[in-house]
């Protein structure tokens, strides 16, 4: 998807984010490709959460609501489980 590649090009370098963007079309994007990172049903304590996603940006709080905010991440007691 021609789309898809322009907005990975766009917001990913090297591996790391370089913005969140404000847009939700590309934001679910760059979610989508974030939320790989999750096993389904695999269980992920916050911590782990956090590291996982700050070693994609330093706002990793906004990445891990953002992720259980578009269903791609399941959060029940401070514990995350991938859902794809």
């Amino acid at each position: 998807d021609p789309y898809r590649r322009k907005v990975l090009r766009s917001f990913l370098l090297r591996g790391r984010l370089n913005r969140i963007p404000a847009s939700r079309k590309k934001r679910r994007v760059i979610l989508e490709v974030l939320a790989k990172r999750f096993l389904a049903n695999a269980r992920y304590p916050e911590a782990e959460v956090n590291q996982l996603l700050s070693e994609v940006h330093d706002d990793y709080c906004t990445l891990r609501r953002l992720l259980v905010d578009e269903g791609l991440v399941r959060r029940e007691n401070g514990v995350y489980e991938g859902t794809a």
